[in-house]
């Protein structure tokens, strides 16, 4: 039987985890300071999309209750696996709900993409204490999955280190004084390059961030600034701030994750290495830190920190999502899922660079922007914008 201690000494009962997403580079960094003292954790369920062999390895090593892979093909894999353990072996999109459904008091939600809304809301609808790695759910469906939030009373936890900073130093409990909140952004691979410059990049250019080791798709949204547009109407939703009230920086160093302005001109800002053991550890602790093997950050080392203004002319995708924000109602659904079209299809080679934005904002364009009434519509509207983005696609 497991037994662990808190920081006081005194023995606890190991706290249950679920990893949405296992095998992905946020789940991969959960589990690893998990490792660092696996006897205060028990892992309850761990998923992945298609990584039969990780997952495996995962299960095994973690000995989770339950091992689910998303793509239906991959179950007799994952079967043979785990033959010999007592790992529960399920596959499906319902097996991905199921797996948020059982008992575990946190769970990292960190399934990519607009794929990871059903089983978050199944977690968050049992009143978990969600670590929310993906952004999508709130980009796609923020007014909703925060009722569902306030309405179960879920605890979301933000795990974008941008949003995890902001977190730290925002004083919720005297909001009216808060001026204003700021993002910090890389700027990306190609944030001294020209336009001209970027019609030609590669995928491989492309998913070759300077600071931080994260997934395909993430990459491209970082190297587009989409990504930091998506994190502006995630912000939104988490903070009880207007959407001129939220800010964005360039920030090359990505040592200062993000900052809050006060109205007596007071600036609060949460700083490390660009390392994402250090947001998920403060989800993971939380209301406690833990210690990492994340590097100290060495200030006098670093020497500079540096800042600009974003170029929309070249990263449009920050004017898009702002006007997405604006608009409100099915309208940041359209431009999320127009964007995972458009990234799939840059990623093999089938569209330029520059043309993911053009992909999303024509298909804002077409598509007529309606009020969001419920979490069903917003899955009808995902699946069409993904048909229009494709349709686009076909005549560039």
């Amino acid at each position: 039987m497991k037994v662990s201690s808190d920081q006081a000494g005194r023995v606890c009962e190991p706290k249950t985890v679920t990893i949405l997403g296992s095998t992905g580079s946020v789940g991969c960094n959960t589990l690893d300071l998990i490792a660092q003292d696996p006897q205060a954790y028990d892992v309850v369920a761990l998923t992945a999309h298609k990584n039969v062999d990780l997952l495996g390895r995962q299960a095994r090593e973690f000995n989770a209750r339950s091992a689910v892979i998303g793509d239906e093909s991959c179950y007799g894999q994952l079967k043979e696996a785990l033959a010999g353990t007592d790992i529960a072996v399920s596959a499906g999109q319902g097996a991905l709900d199921e797996a948020a459904h059982l008992p575990a008091e946190w769970v990292m939600a960190s399934i990519v993409g607009a794929a990871g809304l059903r089983p978050t809301l199944s977690a968050v609808r049992r009143g978990a204490t969600v670590a929310l790695a993906n952004k999508e759910c709130l980009v796609c469906a923020g007014d909703l999955m925060m009722q569902e939030v306030e309405a179960h009373a879920a605890t979301l936890l933000p795990v974008d280190s941008e949003h995890n900073a902001i977190f730290q130093v925002f004083d919720f409990d005297r909001a009216a004084g808060v001026d204003s909140i700021t993002l910090t952004a890389s700027g990306g691979p190609f944030i001294n390059r020209s336009l001209e410059d970027m019609r030609h990049v590669t995928p491989a250019e492309a998913v070759a961030h300077p600071n931080w080791d994260m997934g395909a798709k993430i990459s491209v949204d970082s190297a587009t600034m989409m990504n930091k547009g998506l994190e502006m109407i995630e912000a939104y939703h988490l903070f009880p701030v207007t959407e001129s009230q939220i800010e964005v920086v360039v920030h090359p160093q990505s040592v200062i994750h993000s900052m809050v302005t006060y109205r007596d001109g007071s600036v609060l800002a949460q700083l490390g290495s660009p390392d994402m053991r250090i947001p998920i550890s403060y989800a993971l602790g939380w209301p406690n830190r833990l210690t990492t093997p994340a590097k100290k950050l060495n200030l006098a080392e670093l020497g500079r920190l540096d800042f600009e203004e974003p170029d929309e002319e070249r990263f449009p995708a920050l004017r898009l999502t702002r006007e997405a924000l604006r608009l409100g109602g099915t309208a940041p659904t359209i431009l999320n899922a127009a964007n995972e079209i458009a990234v799939g299809a840059f990623l093999q080679g089938r569209l330029g660079f520059l043309d993911i934005a053009r992909v999303v904002e024509e298909s804002l364009d077409k598509y007529d922007v309606v009020p969001l009434t419920c979490l069903n519509m917003v899955q009808e509207v995902d699946q069409d914008a993904r048909r229009l983005a494709a349709r686009i696609i076909e005549d560039i």
